[in-house]
């Protein structure tokens, strides 16, 4: 990459000043801090200060008298925050936003390098420039949230996975650059074909490469519980890949079995390292296991209304709606008249007279009871039981296109009913622009995809990334846009394979 980056000096420089003009405009215009945001801030900050890594909480009506240990989020990004408020000071946001910025660049570079190893330079400097330029990356950075990291990490282990199935198969031995997946080879082994001293060469440096792949991994689950998903995909094209191995009737691939299965095991040791004090922490702390974080981040002795989180996934396929309905549980009210038509179905009336009435009784309480939640949950079943089709395929596949396709202004000003076009003109062209711009990133990198599979190395591995991803996010009943960012370095890719496509035709 640095190569690249010395005989193209003029164009990274131009297209990183671009990039950082357009962060520091969301910095200035559009900060953004979150309920989620003061979590973190205050985990952070006490751990800092009073080597605790807990929760501010009330004691007989006076706040902060005292800090409780927590376990409701991983300690990645409060470290992140804690480093940044030791350095600069406690409380200090705006460092750390202008931190994010810098590693959102570094994140640009990373998401090139991987491009060119996976596809061209041209490829590379096309796909530095999507990143640079793209809003959605660009907008996080003036989020204190885990967004940025979680980018950053999740495109870095991609690149070194990427970087070690190159090391392991060479170009030209053999292997099927349109599904990563190697294809029958006559001759020598891959990975040994200049000898045996550079086999081993090779097999040294690519298990350095998985290594750090997994390290990668490790912070993207240390962030965020998700992050684990990512290991799941290597390991599945891993599992793959050694199939092939283990069935074909080449003698050569048989050989390269045990460096397959090496690499799973480096990936997955170091990936899951870093849980293994966090799990006996949490077990000592709170006499219980918990090697991630809880699932809906609650205490230990915090009600989960399970029951209407069912109901909601029986019928929730939009962002508006976890705004306007999901999060007013439990301490708001819930506006029926913004419940969507499949919320309540008009032909069955003993569902509807049953879910009026347990919205009516949440809205008079504002606490969901345990037996409310049961009222909640036997409303759910039934609708489960008389549309099951809907309910485990239609409705996650919606979920999933929701979080993909709308405009990605969550948190930004436009409403989040923006097709009403209530907002004032320009921030309705917003809206627009930003679910324009976000349709032409997806549809040039699904073009990629269909169009030029065979330029892509390793494709297995990428679009194995993005189905294991958003196949997870479909079990989620808060459709947020924000959950398909970490997929946002294989876009890139993919779009920038299509684009030096079409620009070397148009050069020719």
């Amino acid at each position: 990459m640095l190569k690249l980056i010395r005989e193209h000096r003029g164009f990274f420089l131009c297209a990183t000043l671009a990039a950082l003009a357009l962060r520091l405009s969301f910095f200035v215009y559009f900060p953004e801090i979150t309920d989620d945001s003061r979590v973190y801030a205050d985990l952070a900050t006490n751990w800092l200060q009073h080597g605790i890594y807990g929760q501010t909480v009330t004691v007989n009506g006076q706040p902060g008298t005292k800090v409780m240990p927590a376990d409701t989020r991983l300690p990645g990004y409060p470290a992140f925050l804690a480093a940044i408020f030791w350095l600069f000071g406690p409380g200090n946001l705006k460092a750390v936003l202008l931190t994010q910025i810098l590693v959102d660049l570094a994140t640009c570079l990373i998401v090139a390098d991987l491009t060119r190893r996976a596809v061209s330079d041209r490829a590379a400097r096309i796909a530095f420039v999507a990143a640079a330029l793209c809003p959605f990356l660009a907008n996080y950075t003036a989020a204190e949230l885990t967004e940025t990291l979680s980018i950053f990490f999740t495109a870095l282990a991609l690149d070194c996975a990427v970087a070690a199935l190159n090391r392991m198969y060479p170009a030209g031995t053999g292997i099927c650059a349109e599904t990563g997946v190697p294809s029958a080879v006559s001759g020598q082994a891959l990975g040994h074909s200049s000898g045996q001293s550079s086999g081993q060469s090779s097999g040294q440096s690519s298990r350095q490469l998985w290594a750090a792949s997994g390290a990668a991994i490790a912070a993207c689950i240390m962030l965020r519980p998700d992050g684990g998903l990512l290991l799941s995909a290597v390991g599945i094209y891993l599992g793959m890949l050694a199939a092939k191995h283990l069935f074909t009737k080449n003698n050569a691939w048989k050989k390269n079995l045990a460096d397959v299965l090496v690499a799973g095991v480096i990936v997955a040791a170091l990936a899951l390292a870093p849980l293994v004090p966090w799990t006996i922490r949490n077990f000592r702390t709170f006499h219980r296991f918990q090697p991630l974080a809880p699932r809906y981040a609650n205490d230990a002795d915090e009600l989960i209304p399970r029951g209407f989180i069912r109901w909601v996934k029986t019928w929730m396929i939009d962002y508006a709606s976890v705004e306007e309905i999901y999060w007013s549980v439990p301490d708001g009210k819930i506006d029926t008249a913004k419940l969507p038509s499949r919320a309540i179905d008009d032909s069955n009336p003993a569902e509807k007279a049953a879910t009026l009435a347990v919205i009516a009784d949440f809205n008079d309480l504002q606490d969901i009871t345990p037996e409310l939640d049961a009222r909640f949950g036997k409303i759910a079943a039934e609708r489960v039981r008389a549309h099951p089709v809907r309910y485990y395929f239609l409705l996650p596949v919606l979920r999933v296109a929701d979080m993909w396709l709308r405009p990605r202004t969550e948190i930004l000003p436009p409403d989040v009913r923006w097709w009403e076009f209530n907002d004032d003109t320009d921030l309705s062209a917003m809206a627009v622009g930003f679910g324009l711009l976000g349709l032409a990133y997806v549809g040039t990198a699904l073009l990629g995809l269909a169009r030029r599979p065979s330029g892509i190395r390793w494709a297995g591995l990428l679009v194995t990334f993005l189905l294991v991803r958003s196949a997870f996010l479909g079990t989620m009943e808060n459709p947020e846009p924000r959950y398909t960012l970490e997929c946002y370095p294989v876009v890139i890719l993919c779009a920038a394979a299509y684009l030096a496509k079409r620009d070397r035709a148009a050069a020719i």
